[in-house]
């Protein structure tokens, strides 16, 4: 019970060091997407067969060392073979397995000179808990924190102390979710807990946060793919329009060409100089041609397309052009009545914004709303 009792203490004292457990949720973007080479395969004796030689056997080698390479020969040189399956790759292509094997990035920044690395190291990283634990629940990734990668994510993610853990998920883009980091060193009890904890707290959220963004792409897919429909059927409509009324004017100029000439009547000088008593007034047809005019312009103008969600579920699609404001969205809505919506503001999510009275005269396009966009209402009490 006594030992019992001391491991529950250092664990508790563990996690109410400042330098030990630092938690936050931010993302951070990242445009590293070189070719990768990821490690497959171990051999019966623990050794992936696809690691090039330690470095002890070749010094003059680590020059030649690619990237992806270099931080599992420094590791493996000190610390032996036996440690988590450490994916040989470029950091993009990690966190592209982790999304497609629905797991979180378990990501070590490697500081050789840190008089604190070699007992993290032999203690807690190379234990048998640790190792069964990481390989069975992350994709894990690691990197020298002095260059290369492990260098940008030692400044991205403002490393203070070694040795460095963290926990990130791959989320839209090029970005990354920062779930979890730990500075300092740490018991492998206390590691898997952390990383236990981070599991059953972040896991669901983030995958449900992770699965509304993706929905949302997929709309704006959908309504795209519909407006390539909708554009290429009117193309068609108009082009079996003209084929029509070509034929038509052909047949016309047939039929005018067969008909008989009659001789051209002479007008009396009384005709001539009839005035027709009905001239229209050139301000009335002035008018008239700008509404048309008006009309015209305003089917030219590019169409935007928005879904629009209602607090109960039902949905709504309508056209507008991009040059209309967000209030014609407001007067829309205001017009179908919908029962139950009294006062409420637009707004889109990932990333959420909201379109109230700043943005009434806004256009769609200056929005961002061109030429797709779904937008939820939100009702305000």
């Amino acid at each position: 019970m006594a030992s019992g009792q001391t491991s529950h203490d250092l664990i508790e004292g563990l996690r109410t060091s400042c330098n030990n457990l630092v938690r936050r949720m931010m993302r951070l973007p990242f445009g590293i997407l070189d070719d990768i080479s990821r490690v497959i395969g171990r051999e019966a004796t623990g050794r992936n067969s696809s690691y090039p030689e330690p470095l002890h056997q070749h010094e003059d080698f680590e020059i030649n060392i690619p990237e992806e390479w270099y931080f599992l020969n420094v590791f493996e040189r000190q610390y032996g073979e036996s440690h988590p399956f450490f994916y040989a790759s470029r950091f993009m292509e990690a966190l592209k397995i982790a999304k497609n094997e629905s797991k979180f990035v378990f990501v070590y920044l490697h500081s050789p000179d840190h008089p604190l690395t070699p007992s993290f190291c032999h203690e807690t990283l190379c234990s048998e808990l640790v190792v069964q634990f990481l390989d069975a629940n992350f994709v894990s990734w690691g990197a020298v924190a002095s260059r290369g990668e492990g260098l940008e994510m030692a400044l991205a993610l403002r490393v203070s102390s070694f040795p460095f853990c963290a926990v990130v998920a791959p989320a839209t883009g090029k970005a990354i979710a920062v779930l979890q980091q730990v500075e300092g060193p740490v018991s492998p009890e206390a590691l898997v807990e952390i990383l236990q904890r981070t599991l059953e707290e972040q896991g669901s959220a983030f995958r449900l946060s992770i699965a509304a963004e993706e929905e949302v792409i997929r709309e704006n897919r959908r309504l795209r793919e519909e407006q390539d429909k909708a554009y290429l059927a009117a193309l068609q409509k108009d082009k079996e329009k003209e084929e029509v009324l070509s034929a038509t004017e052909r047949r016309r100029k047939a039929n005018d060409e067969n008909l008989p000439r009659k001789p051209a009547q002479k007008r009396t000088l009384e005709e001539m100089k009839e005035v027709p008593k009905e001239t229209p007034r050139p301000k009335e047809a002035s008018k008239e041609a700008q509404k048309k005019e008006n009309i015209t312009l305003r089917k030219m103008q590019p169409r935007t397309r928005l879904l629009i969600r209602f607090p109960n579920g039902t949905k709504k699609e309508q056209k507008f052009t991009s040059t209309d404001t967000i209030r014609s969205i407001y007067k829309y809505i205001d017009s179908l009545e919908i029962p139950g919506v009294g006062s409420y503001q637009l707004i889109s999510n990932f990333p959420r914004k909201v379109y109230g009275h700043e943005q009434l005269d806004m256009t769609l396009r200056e929005a961002g709303l061109h030429p797709n966009a779904a937008l939820f209402l939100e009702l305000i009490s």
